[in-house]
């Protein structure tokens, strides 16, 4: 995929993070969540097959699922 942007990175390890980003493929945009680890102390990250890719047609869903997930997180407090 060229052209992405990293909305967030989430620390999984030391070696190990969850890249949230944007990027287009084939001239369309889509949303990706995958880990990338590294082998050099954080110099440089490599994707793995770890991941998912959205549409941005499902991205409401994943909203959604998102939002009920914090609830249900919030009353187990």
């Amino acid at each position: 995929m060229a052209d992405s942007k990293i909305l967030a990175t989430i620390e999984r390890s030391d070696t190990e993070q969850l890249q949230i980003s944007v990027s287009e493929y084939k001239g369309k945009s889509y949303l990706n969540m995958r880990i990338f680890y590294t082998t050099d102390e954080g110099a440089t990250w490599l994707p793995t097959k770890k991941g998912v890719t959205f549409a941005p047609d499902q991205l409401d869903l994943l909203a959604e699922a998102v939002e009920a997930a914090k609830k249900e997180f919030m009353s187990e407090e």
